[in-house]
């Protein structure tokens, strides 16, 4: 079995100011996707220009922090708004909808699309393989606050997390508990699969041409599988619980609208044209 390291979430501090993992994982993330861009751009055949890339990649940044705050706070944390609606505000805490942060996504490429008198589903295709990298680091920071935590599990990869931290994961455990039983580090799987795995799978699909709306819809199917799959092991929102059937969960919920509207856009793209029949 494994145990958890107990990283420190505050990554330093400058007096009062505390600069947290979990917020640096996103600003890495950012990086990332606007060097992988500006990469993208400067490729032989490419429409982009660098400065495209840098205007894009600020519209996405400001729809994901906004979209994926506002969307927890609605679809997971309505409660805490309702108690201090400065709760929406406390982004270094954690508490980020990847749902909403899409929705957030989709509204900057429309106005960035519109800026640049582009089609939607061109910018997306561009937008959709720097996308995982971010994924990768938000799902490290989400295990490095200790959150979203699997079920407990005998696999061999299973974490033990200390009960002093988490002492909610040691409820009904001995007093002088100081581990908590074995579970599930969802984290890490849902970095894997929608982190590393979907951004290799999404960068070899556009790195050739494909029907605009492919690489859109890939990315939709591909996330909403990995997703809808890790949500069998992850434990749902204490607050929320099971919606049905004793393991259908909010993430489960929101997820379907992806895999369907992922699968149409892919038939489209590939839908047999008049020339072809």
């Amino acid at each position: 079995m494994l145990t958890y390291p107990n990283i420190d979430p505050v990554a330093f501090a400058l007096g009062p100011i505390k600069v947290h993992w979990y917020g640096l994982m996103y600003l890495i993330g950012f990086a990332s996707a606007w060097l992988l861009g500006r990469w993208r751009a400067s490729r032989p055949g490419s429409v982009w220009s660098a400065e495209m890339v840098d205007d894009v990649i600020f519209y996405c940044v400001i729809g994901v922090i906004a979209g994926g705050r506002l969307g927890y706070m609605l679809f997971y944390g309505f409660d805490q708004i309702l108690a201090n609606p400065l709760n929406l505000l406390k982004v270094w805490e954690g508490g980020m909808s990847f749902h909403g942060g899409l929705i957030g996504v989709m509204v900057a490429i429309w106005l960035f699309a519109r800026k640049q008198g582009m089609r939607f589903f061109a910018v997306g295709d561009f937008i959709a393989p720097l996308v995982p990298i971010g994924l990768l680091t938000g799902r490290i920071g989400n295990f490095i606050n200790g959150e979203l935590w699997g079920h407990t599990t005998n696999l061999p990869w299973g974490m033990r997390l200390p009960c002093e931290r988490f002492p909610e994961v040691c409820v009904g455990l001995p007093l002088d508990a100081q581990w908590s039983l074995p579970m599930h580090a969802s984290q890490l799987y849902q970095a894997g699969l929608e982190g590393l795995v979907l951004f290799i799978l999404l960068w070899w699909f556009s790195s050739r041409p494909r029907p605009v709306m492919a690489v859109s819809g890939l990315f939709l199917l591909l996330y909403g599988l990995f997703r809808f799959s890790v949500e069998f092991v992850r434990l749902p929102d204490a607050h929320i619980g099971y919606l049905a059937f004793d393991w259908f969960t909010m993430g489960q919920l929101l997820t379907l609208p992806m895999l369907l509207a992922g699968a149409l856009m892919l038939a489209w793209a590939y839908r047999p044209t008049r020339e072809g029949r």
